[in-house]
């Protein structure tokens, strides 16, 4: 055993487990509780968009059972044209949430499906804590295994995604990719077949709950490369990756929305490419380490070409696939991904999508803090020394880093890699210092005679080093090669003297070399502020995740909520009373527009059926509602009663300042309805390339369906009757007009959401028939 190092007893080592359950299952406390200011400020409800649409689908489960549930076609959404369900799902999240309510009401816990929908996330975040701890400990201890668990238990970037009632896939997605990339290292570690079978069965979980799921598929083959290319190929590496390329391509292809496609697309290919070159390599090792060199020479050369004919085959089949598709067999997402313009050109529909946009520099502060000056030196702590394991978390954080700098969605990804990287560091950090001001505080350390047992124990490591140079066997042969035939020669018995005493000597310096290696020893004075101002940088990265969770991501964005001046807090509930105004003054059958991002909200709110709605699969349908709301009134009348809509809402802000209205989106309504309707062109709503609301706006952009419903009788509605949009800063440019083919029915208190009810066309023929009967009669 090295000296300076310390031997720690049974009852210290069963204390040291037992504190890091204690501090494992506080961290797990943490992780709940801090995403549960949406309910303590506002109510226990579902936030955003999307979660509306899974809770919708969670119901149905819950009510109707599995069987129904896989066969379910929904008639309320993309009429006419009808979704099924269970076929264009990830049904992990939908699954996860209705077992647990399943389980709750089999214990006689009264909980209703949106209450475990709710916490289901934060649930969720406690679960990817302790994963990520043991991801972590798997590449550097215990230490950096529970510094990164509390990091990633507060890290903004993932409470935005996981605060109580957001109610989204990635609520169970990041436990899911972390619980893979654990047992994936855990199987690198210690080769055991049991573990990669456990890691196939996680990446089928991922798979049934994300789309992300792809970069799981793509990030291990790349490291699995990296090891065969860096000369670290290992049985444990063979066992680590081939069963999950082939149980979990067969379990992937089990899921519904994925099918085919594990198989088929080019986001899988890379996997099957490096599944091909690992079994070279491996037959490569096998015949080099069975056969003479001359014999291997052939071998390989055999194997060589027979592999190059085999993978040019292989290249072939894939280039093949890849030309029968239009997008080269990549979807509209992996292509944004791979080239950030991709979808600026050809998909506006995803780069309309904010989450999907590219983030900015303030982000990664309010996202991740100070974990990005961390980063840098976990992963300098991953090189020393370098391991399978480590390698994996650097490769992890470095595609991660592009992937998060090209949409902003992708920051979530980001956060596990940048909490263990920075765990490490922490971890790596506080360790040197510790064990700097305990070195400084025992000064006889390196002055005290060495005891027998210190001495006992140096020789024992002595001669197990030297016996480990030394063959136990003297008297085994040793085989050598002349030409082609192998000649058995007869070691020496013995060994010289001399010769054995070098051995020795060598064998000594290199115990010697381990027992005076010490950690790298800091002055006392720089130690004690080292610790002093990592804690305090802990300090505030604890405040900042605090407000983050509290302030920035507690809100919902059904209920919203702004302070006035005297400190109170008003809150605008405009959108569900809209959405029971709906439900309860129009027919159920009733069909009503609106923008795609609030279809999922009406479905489950408002119980109506909608045009279009947050699954974004049919382009041409969301570009006719966009060509309708770009249209003249009439124009677009025409186009919804050829939908069969009945009611048609916007969303407007200009009054109260809110500032994600239908008016700012409305050049994406423009450009998606002109990628598919030529005559709906963008410069037409443009003057001097600006988007103007005012008098200089233009006539199409005056005359457009979009700015007459959001404007009609606004000037009214002002306390100057000037009609100025608080969210534009600008007076509107048409203030006094009528409508023709539109009715209002319902404005909300805060003029958020206006209802229109479209014009019957009887009522519209009856005055043509009128105005012509009088000019009949005026001639006669």
């Amino acid at each position: 055993m090295a000296a300076g190092t310390e031997v720690i007893s049974p009852r210290r080592g069963a204390f040291g487990s037992v504190l890091a359950v204690l501090i494992l299952l506080l961290i797990g406390i943490l992780a709940f509780s801090i995403r549960l200011f949406s309910v303590i400020k506002y109510e226990s409800v579902i936030h955003e968009f999307d979660p509306y649409f899974n809770y919708r689908v969670t119901q149905f489960l819950t009510k109707s059972g599995i069987y129904e549930f896989w066969n379910w076609f929904d008639d309320r959404t993309w009429y006419p044209l009808g979704r099924v369900i269970g076929g264009t799902v990830y049904p992990g999240l939908t699954l996860t949430a209705g077992t647990m309510w399943w389980i709750a009401n089999a214990l006689n816990i009264p909980l209703s499906v949106e209450t475990v929908c709710v916490f289901t996330a934060p649930v969720f975040s406690a679960y990817a804590a302790w994963a990520t701890y043991f991801l972590t400990k798997e590449i550097k201890g215990t230490g950096a295994g529970l510094t990164a668990a509390a990091l990633i238990a507060m890290v903004p970037s993932y409470i935005s995604r996981s605060v109580a009632g957001s109610y989204d896939n990635e609520a169970v997605a990041i436990f899911a990719l972390i619980l893979t990339f654990y047992l994936y290292v855990k199987t690198l570690n210690t080769g055991s077949l049991f573990y990669t079978t456990l890691n196939a069965l996680a990446y089928f979980y991922m798979v049934c709950s994300w789309g992300g799921y792809t970069f799981i598929i793509n990030l291990i083959p790349m490291h699995v490369l990296l090891c065969i290319m860096t000369g670290r190929f290992s049985s444990r590496l063979y066992i680590a990756y081939a069963p999950l390329v082939i149980l979990g391509t067969i379990l992937a292809a089990l899921v519904p929305v994925v099918g085919f496609n594990a198989v088929m697309t080019s986001e899988h290919f890379a996997s099957f490419l490096v599944f091909v070159i690992l079994h070279v390599t491996a037959l490569v090792h096998y015949i080099k380490r069975i056969l003479t060199p001359k014999t291997y020479r052939m071998a390989l050369t055999m194997v060589l070409t027979i592999g190059t004919v085999g993978a040019l085959t292989l290249v072939a089949i894939l280039v093949a696939l890849v030309a029968a598709s239009p997008t080269k067999g990549w979807s509209g997402r992996s292509l944004s991904l791979l080239d950030p313009t991709y979808a600026s050109k050809y998909i506006p529909i995803i780069a309309s999508v904010s989450e999907h946009q590219p983030p900015t520099w303030p982000s990664y502060f309010m996202d991740i803090n100070i974990l990005a000056f961390l980063i840098p030196a976990g992963i300098i702590a991953c090189f020393s020394p370098l391991s399978d394991s480590s390698s994996f978390a650097v490769l992890y954080m470095v595609t991660s880093v592009y992937f998060s700098g090209v949409m902003v969605r992708l920051m979530l990804v980001l956060a596990p890699a940048a909490c263990i990287l920075a765990g490490i560091a922490l971890s790596e950090a506080f360790g040197t210092l510790t064990y700097s001001i305990k070195y400084q505080q025992i000064p006889t350390l390196s002055n005290e005679p060495v005891s027998e047992e210190k001495t006992t124990a140096l020789k024992s490591a002595i001669d197990s080093s030297f016996k480990s140079v030394v063959p136990k066997d003297s008297n085994k042969e040793k085989t050598k090669v002349e030409g082609d035939e192998k000649v058995k020669e007869p070691v020496k018995e013995k060994t010289s003297k001399r010769i054995r005493k070098k051995e020795k000597e060598i064998a000594e310096k290199h115990v010697e070399k381990q027992v005076e290696r010490k950690p790298l020893v800091l002055p006392l004075e720089a130690s004690a502020v080292g610790i002093v101002l990592l804690i305090l940088l802990g300090s505030f990265y604890v405040i900042h995740c605090v407000w983050a969770a509290a302030e920035a991501y507690s809100a919902p964005s059904i209920v919203l909520s702004s302070q006035m001046s005297d400190g109170s807090v008003h809150v605008f509930d405009d959108f569900r009373e809209a959405y029971a105004w709906l439900r309860h003054n129009t027919d159920e059958n009733d069909k009503v527009a609106s923008w795609w991002d609030y279809g999922y909200q009406t479905t489950a709110m408002a119980n109506r059926t909608v045009i279009v709605d947050n699954n974004t699969w049919n382009n041409t349908h969301i570009a006719t509602v966009g060509m309708a709301m770009s249209s003249p009134e009439k124009e677009a009348w025409e186009i919804y009663q050829s939908l069969d809509v009945k009611y048609v809402f916007v969303i407007f802000g200009g009054l109260v300042g809110y500032p994600s209205d239908d008016i700012n989106k409305f050049l994406w309504m423009v450009r998606i309805g002109g990628g598919v309707f030529p005559h709906i062109r963008e410069p037409d709503y443009l003057r001097d390339n600006q988007y103007r609301i005012d008098s200089m706006a233009t006539p199409t952009m005056l005359n457009s369906l979009m700015y007459r419903l959001s404007y009609y009788r606004f000037a009214e509605a002002t306390m100057d009757g000037n009609g100025y949009d608080r969210v534009r800063r600008t007076e509107i440019g048409k203030k006094h007009f009528k409508l023709a083919y539109f009715e209002e029915v319902f404005t909300t208190q805060h003029w958020m959401v206006r209802i229109y009810k479209l014009k019957p066309s009887k009522n519209r023929q009856r005055g043509k028939n009128k105005r012509k009967t009088k000019a009949v009669s005026t001639k006669k």
